[in-house]
């Protein structure tokens, strides 16, 4: 059975909560990776207002080394589990093993970084699976994906990269319907890219493809309201993601990824409210 790509409400995106499962996240530093933790925070995001709660076992700040298949496996299982009759669960995993095991075990979406390009597998198992998939714009792992920021023109060129990522799901059989894009803000680019990408998000939407974008709490909002020059830390950060996701709705985006909740939904209401006005 195909599962449905979640529609956004009316006037807004979908907001997706992270569940970080892990010991060494950039944004929390491992306070969600013991399983009761991950779960009540869970609940807690979906009180907040989350649409979406996107589970995953595996950090992808830079610098991050992988951990195996067997040990995301175990961290990621038991928290869909307890969540998927609370919220639509989206699995962040670059690996289609961990992707079926999870939407065997109720998950509705599969949130992959590396786009299909870290798996071989993944684009086929997805398919089959006929579940929703997010692709994201992707050039290495993290361990080294800061030395892969050479651009020509860093819009066109993702852009392009985009492009190609999604013209291969499809070939590979994903339904054009359940793929969304993500143009990876904070992966194999420099804060400066990170702000260009973010202007121009809208030539994005000529993909054809709905909008996933996660700018929360990450290292091009360092400076955003530092009065020292020192870098804001990650989790503080929140006011400015808020700004962010103002930016986002205005630009219709499908969904946005984000740590802290509350701030995001209030800030989708805004412009919600605004458009309503002018209308």
């Amino acid at each position: 059975m195909t599962l449905r790509l979640p529609t956004r409400p009316s006037g807004r995106p979908l907001v997706m909560g992270v569940v970080n499962v892990t010991p060494d996240s950039f944004s929390d530093g491992g306070r969600f990776f013991d399983l009761d933790a991950a779960v009540a925070h869970g609940r807690e995001l979906v009180a907040q207002g989350a649409d979406l709660l996107d589970v995953g076992g595996e950090s992808t700040r830079p610098g991050a080394q992988r951990p195996s298949e067997h040990d995301e496996l175990a961290r990621v299982l038991p928290v869909v589990e307890a969540l998927a009759d609370l919220a639509p669960i989206s699995v962040d995993t670059m690996r289609a093993g961990v992707a079926r095991a999870c939407v065997e075990a109720g998950a509705a979406i599969v949130n992959d970084v590396s786009g299909g390009l870290a798996d071989p597998d993944m684009a086929s198992a997805v398919a089959a699976l006929q579940v929703p998939y997010v692709a994201m714009h992707w050039r290495g792992h993290s361990h080294d994906m800061q030395t892969r920021t050479q651009y020509d023109d860093v819009v066109a060129d993702v852009l392009r990269e985009l492009e190609q990522r999604r013209d291969a799901l499809l070939s590979a059989g994903i339904d054009p319907s359940l793929l969304v894009l993500d143009p990876g803000l904070g992966f194999a680019k420099t804060a400066a890219q990170n702000w260009t990408v973010l202007a121009g998000l809208d030539r994005f939407a000529g993909l054809g493809q709905p909008l996933l974008v996660g700018a929360s709490r990450k290292s091009f909002l360092a400076q955003v309201g530092s009065r020292d020059g020192e870098p804001v830390p990650a989790d503080e950060r929140d006011a400015a993601t808020a700004a962010v996701s103002v930016v986002l709705a205005q630009a219709g985006v499908w969904a946005i990824r984000v740590h802290e909740v509350r701030s995001t939904v209030a800030a989708c209401d805004v412009v919600a409210a605004l458009e309503r006005a002018r209308a």
